[in-house]
C-alpha cells in the first residue's frame, strides 16, 4: 500500500509538470534577437505576437496574414534592409486572448513586437514600451439598434435602464464602462468579455451597452449588426502603438522608421494600406480623428 501511495504521488506530480511545460515553453519563445548583436550581413528572426483583428491583424480569402498593423511591421522591415546590409525576417505569432497577449509582450525578451491595437498611456509606459502611434482612435457608445439615442450622458440612467454595461476586460473601454455605470447605474454588475465580437454580438441580440473602437462600429454595421451608436458618448483621441518589452533595443530604430520621409503616416502608403483594410470612409473619419 506504500509503494502504491509513493507512485501515485509521483505520477500526479508528473502530470503536473507535463500541464504546465507548455506554456512554460510559450514564454520561453518570446525572445527575439537585440539589435545590438544584428550586424554585417546577418540573417534575423523577430517575434511579432499579435491578437487577430478584423482590418489590423487578420487571414485574408487566401489565409495569408494581412492587415494594417502587419503590414506596417513589414514596411518598417523594408525600410530598414534599405539602410543596413541585414536580412530581417518576422515570425507571427497569434495569441486568442489579448490580457494575455499583453503580458507576454511584458515578460518577453528583446526583439519581440506586439500588434494588439493598444492604447498608448503613461501608466502602461511603466510596462512595456511603444512605437510612436500608428492609428488616432474614435472609442464609441453602442446599444442596441432599437435604443432611442441619447442627447446627453445625464439620459443614461433612464435610457438604458434595461440594459446592462458591458466591458472587454482590461482594456480602456473597461475603464470608461466603469466609469458610466459608477455615475449612472452604481448598483449593475458589469458584464465581462474577451473579444469586440462577443461584445458586438451581445449588444446586438439586446440587453447590454458598451464601448468598442469606431473601426470595430463600422465594420460591424457594414456587416448588419443591428446597433446603435451614441455619439454623444465618443471618446475621441486615444493612440494606438506598437508594443515591445523594455529590453526591446529595437525601438529607436521603429520610431526612426516612424520619423523617417516626414512621418510614415503622412504618406502615401500609409493611406493605401489603410484604405485597403479598412475602407475608404472609415480611413478618412480616423485621419481626420488625427488631426
Amino acid at each position: 500500500m506504500y509503494r502504491i501511495k509513493i507512485w501515485l504521488l509521483i505520477l500526479t506530480a508528473f502530470m503536473a509538470l507535463t500541464a504546465c511545460s507548455p506554456n512554460q515553453q510559450i514564454q520561453a519563445d518570446d525572445s527575439g534577437p537585440l539589435r545590438a548583436d544584428v550586424s554585417g550581413n546577418m540573417q534575423a528572426t523577430l517575434r511579432v505576437l499579435y491578437v487577430e483583428a478584423d482590418g489590423f491583424a487578420y487571414r485574408n480569402s487566401a489565409g495569408d496574414l494581412t492587415g494594417v498593423t502587419v503590414e506596417i511591421m513589414r514596411e518598417f522591415v523594408q525600410w530598414f534592409e534599405r539602410y543596413h546590409s541585414v536580412s530581417l525576417e518576422l515570425e507571427f505569432v497569434e495569441e486568442t486572448n489579448w490580457s494575455t497577449f499583453y503580458r507576454r509582450i511584458q515578460d518577453a525578451q528583446g526583439g519581440v513586437f506586439g500588434l494588439g491595437n493598444v492604447t498608448i498611456t503613461e501608466a502602461r509606459r511603466d510596462e512595456l514600451q511603444f512605437s510612436p502611434p500608428y492609428m488616432t482612435n474614435v472609442a464609441v457608445l453602442i446599444t442596441p439598434e432599437n435604443t432611442p439615442e441619447l442627447s446627453d450622458l445625464s439620459e443614461l440612467a433612464n435610457v438604458f435602464s434595461d440594459l446592462q454595461p458591458m466591458a472587454f476586460a482590461g482594456t480602456l473601454h473597461e475603464t470608461r464602462i466603469t466609469a458610466l455605470r459608477d455615475q449612472y447605474q452604481p448598483d449593475m454588475d458589469i458584464r465581462p468579455a474577451t473579444s469586440n465580437p462577443e461584445i458586438i454580438n451581445a449588444v446586438a441580440e439586446g440587453g447590454y451597452y458598451s464601448y468598442i473602437d469606431a473601426y470595430n462600429y463600422w465594420r460591424a454595421v457594414a456587416e448588419g449588426a443591428a446597433i446603435r451608436h451614441h455619439s454623444v458618448g465618443d471618446d475621441p483621441g486615444e493612440t494606438f502603438g506598437i508594443i515591445m518589452p523594455h529590453s526591446n533595443d529595437w525601438a529607436p530604430v521603429l520610431t526612426a522608421f516612424f520619423a523617417a520621409d516626414g512621418g510614415f503616416i503622412y504618406t502615401d502608403r500609409y493611406r493605401a494600406i489603410m484604405t485597403e483594410h479598412l475602407g475608404e470612409a472609415l480611413t478618412q473619419l480616423l485621419l481626420e480623428a488625427a488631426q
